[in-house]
Formats: C-alpha cells, sequence, structure tokens
C-alpha cells in the first residue's frame, strides 16, 4: 500500500524528470532564405522587327538597299534575347560556328566591301590577323559579346551612311577585289548573298541553342 507520502514523492519526481527532459521540437530556421542568383540579361533585347522585303516597285538601288536593310535587321533579330554565353556557344559540332562568330564574320564583310573597296579606305581587319586568319569566327568570347555586337551595329550604320553617298551602280568603285576592278551592283548583290548564306546558318545554331525558330 502507498502511503501519501510516497505518493506525494513520486510525483514530485516525475514532475522534476519532465522538466529536465530534452526538448526534442525541432527548432525553426530564422536565417533568411538566399536570393536566386539574378539571370543573366540578354545582349540585345526588344529588336523591333519592320522588315518589309524592300520596295516592289521600286528601282534598282531601293530594292537592293531594302533587301540589305532586312537582312542586316534580321541578324539582330537572330540573336534577340540571347545572353552572352549562348551568343558564343558553338552548338553544332563538329562545326565550330557560332552566332557571335558569324555577327562579328558579318562586321568585317560590311567594312571590306563597303568601306574598303567602295572607297578605296586602307583599314586592318576588325578581328582576323596573320597568325588567326579566322579570328571572327574563332575568338569571339562571352567576355566579348557585347562589344562585339555594339560594333556591328556602328559598322552598319558607317557602312550604310558611307554607300549612301555612292550613287552609281554601274561604274567601277575607287577600290579593288584581288586587283580587279567591282561596280557597286556586283557589290550590293554579293552582300545581299553573304547575308542570305549566313542568316540561314544562324536559324539552325539560334534552333538548336533555345528551340526558337526562323523567322
Amino acid at each position: 500500500m502507498t502511503t501519501p507520502d510516497a505518493a506525494r514523492a513520486d510525483t514530485a519526481a516525475a514532475d522534476s524528470t519532465a522538466d529536465t527532459a530534452t526538448d526534442t521540437t525541432p527548432a525553426t530556421d530564422t536565417t533568411p532564405a538566399a536570393a536566386p542568383a539574378p539571370a543573366a540579361a540578354p545582349v540585345v533585347s526588344g529588336t523591333v522587327d519592320s522588315r518589309t522585303g524592300g520596295p516592289r516597285l521600286g528601282t534598282e538601288r531601293e530594292v537592293l538597299d531594302g533587301w540589305l536593310d532586312d537582312y542586316r535587321l534580321n541578324v539582330l533579330l537572330k540573336i534577340d534575347g540571347l545572353t552572352a554565353d549562348q551568343l558564343a556557344e558553338r552548338p553544332l559540332p563538329p562545326s565550330t560556328l557560332s552566332l557571335l562568330g558569324i555577327v562579328r564574320h558579318l562586321t568585317e564583310v560590311e567594312v571590306y566591301w563597303l568601306r574598303e573597296v567602295l572607297h578605296g579606305e586602307d583599314l586592318p581587319d576588325c578581328y582576323s590577323t596573320r597568325e588567326s586568319p579566322d579570328g571572327d569566327f574563332d575568338l569571339g568570347t562571352p567576355a566579348s559579346a557585347a562589344d562585339d555586337v555594339a560594333r556591328y551595329r556602328a559598322e552598319v550604320e558607317q557602312c550604310r551612311a558611307g554607300a549612301a553617298g555612292w550613287t552609281d551602280l554601274d561604274g567601277p568603285v575607287a577600290g579593288l577585289r584581288h586587283g580587279q576592278q567591282v561596280s557597286l551592283r556586283w557589290i550590293l548583290t554579293h552582300l545581299i548573298e553573304e547575308y542570305a548564306r549566313h542568316l540561314g546558318h544562324m536559324d539552325l545554331l539560334r534552333e538548336r541553342i533555345d528551340g526558337v525558330a526562323g523567322y
């Protein structure tokens, strides 16, 4: 038989044990969650598609200029929304082509034909050197992407203005191509062909990078 005093002692001991038991309730982590890393910004964004296909009833010069300007704009549309890393990506091995490499190459194309050949300017290549003859295609990096695209834009504006001041499509231009004379008509036709070829490459590269199909 348990006496009242013994019962009180047992109760006190139980209370003491409960007071000293380890609290197993999980602690609440009050450390604020780390903010997600900001997404890399695109090098080009918000390009407006204002292509028209040139004037359907325009003069020969208006049609040539119209198609060339549409293709120049198309280059920017092809790279719109992509980061520097994506522009420098080479997604179609064994080809080493990248969207950035093509932009750099077209910069050299513009300068060569519409400044050096058309006007006879003596200029170094923008990216290619004796040591790296394919430096336009091969040496672009994410770190150079923004400057490379800005240079393309600037050279297009300068070349467009320089060509606009040359009105004769038929006669020889100021410079030579491999020692031979050419006309502005030939240059503009060649530039349209050059752009069309590389825009086809850009279609495939862009679709491979993020699934956006040609447009």
